[in-house]
C-alpha cells in the first residue's frame, strides 16, 4: 500500500515526513487538484482526507465485540476459536479482559502444533499496543508500521479495555473492505422478494444484475470504473450514503441502503420502479400526423 501512494518503506529518518505527515500532504493536494480522477482514487483520497479527523475511538471494535481468550486455555479450545470466529489474531488475558497479556497468533500455534512441541501459550504471546482513545488514526497506523505490531487496545483513563483495533481495520479506512480467503466463500447474493424488489449484497455485479434485468445500468464511460452495486451507488450518491437513505437511478430504480457504515455500503434493497421512456418530440408529431 504504501509504494502504491508513493510513500517511503522503513522508518522514517531526521527530516524525512512520516507517515501521517504524508497522507496529509497527500489529502491536501487532492484537495486543491482539479485534475479528473476515476471512482476509485476518488474514494481513496476521500477516506484518506476523513482519516484526518478520526481517532482510535471512532474505528475500535467495541469492547462488547472483542473475541478473546483467557491464557489458560487448552490447545484444542484455541483452535475451536480461531476456527469459528475466524480470527488469525486473538488477544490473550488474565482474570479479566482488562488484564491483557498479549495476542496469539494462528501462525505460531501450527508451528508449535507441526514441531511436535508441548503447547505453552505464555511462549507464544506476542505484544499489542495499548493507546488512548484519542490517538490519531493517521499515528496510530504510523505507530503499528514502524513497530510491527498489527493489534492495539485503546484504554480508557481507569485503565479499562474500551476496544480493539488491527492494522488491517486501518488499512481498509484507507482502501475500503479487504477480502480474505474467509470472505471470498461468501459469494455475494440477490435475492428476488415477493413484491418485486431485491435484496443484494453491495459487491454483487452490477453486469450481473444488469443481465437479469435486460437492460443497462451504466453509460459507456461508466462501464470502466464502476464493477459492484455499492460502487454504482457510490458514485450515484457522490458519497457513502447513510442507513435508510433511498438513491435513484436515471432509469428510475431506486436503490435503498439496508446496511452501511461510514467507510462502505454492505447491503441494498433494489426498488424495481422505472420511468416510462417518453417518445421523440418528432415521433409524437408523426403518430398525431397518422391518426388525423
Amino acid at each position: 500500500m504504501a509504494s502504491a501512494l508513493g510513500l517511503r518503506r522503513g522508518k522514517p529518518r531526521n527530516g524525512e515526513a512520516s507517515l501521517s505527515d504524508t497522507l496529509e500532504e497527500l489529502a491536501e493536494r487532492t484537495e486543491e487538484d482539479d485534475e479528473p480522477v476515476s471512482l476509485h482514487e476518488r474514494s481513496l483520497f476521500e477516506n484518506i482526507i476523513a482519516l484526518r479527523d478520526m481517532t482510535a475511538e471512532d474505528v475500535m471494535i467495541p469492547r462488547a465485540d472483542i473475541v478473546a481468550v483467557p491464557k489458560t486455555i487448552e490447545l484444542e479450545a484455541l483452535v475451536e476459536v480461531m476456527v469459528k470466529k475466524a480470527h488469525s489474531r486473538l488477544p490473550v488475558y488474565g482474570d479479566t479482559l482488562d488484564d491483557i497479556a498479549g495476542m496469539v497468533h494462528i501462525k505460531d500455534v501450527l508451528g508449535c502444533v507441526a514441531a511436535g512441541r508441548e503447547f505453552s501459550l505464555q511462549a507464544l504471546l506476542r505484544r499489542v499496543l495499548f493507546v488512548s482513545p484519542a490517538i490519531r488514526v493517521l499515528d496510530l497506523l504510523s505507530e503499528m508500521r514502524l513497530s510491527r505490531t498489527h493489534m492495539a487496545l485503546v484504554v480508557d483513563e481507569f485503565g479499562g479495555i474500551d476496544g480493539l483495533i488491527t492494522i488491517e481495520d486501518l488499512v481498509e479506512e484507507i482502501v475500503g473492505e479487504i477480502d480474505d480467503e474467509h470472505d471470498i466463500d461468501q459469494t455475494p447474493k440477490l435475492i428476488r422478494l415477493s413484491d418485486g424488489c431485491y435484496i443484494a449484497d453491495a459487491r454483487f455485479e452490477v453486469e450481473d444484475l444488469e443481465e437479469k434485468l435486460s437492460f443497462s445500468l451504466l453509460d459507456e464511460d461508466e462501464d470502466e470504473d464502476i464493477d459492484t452495486l455499492g460502487g454504482l451507488v457510490f458514485s450515484l450518491a457522490g458519497r457513502v450514503p447513510a442507513r435508510g437513505e433511498l438513491i435513484e437511478h436515471p432509469s428510475g430504480i431506486q436503490f435503498e441502503v439496508l446496511d452501511a457504515d461510514p467507510r462502505r455500503i454492505r447491503r441494498l434493497r433494489i426498488h424495481m420502479v422505472r420511468r416510462e421512456v417518453q417518445a421523440p418530440a418528432e415521433d409524437t408529431k408523426n403518430q398525431e400526423k397518422t391518426d388525423d
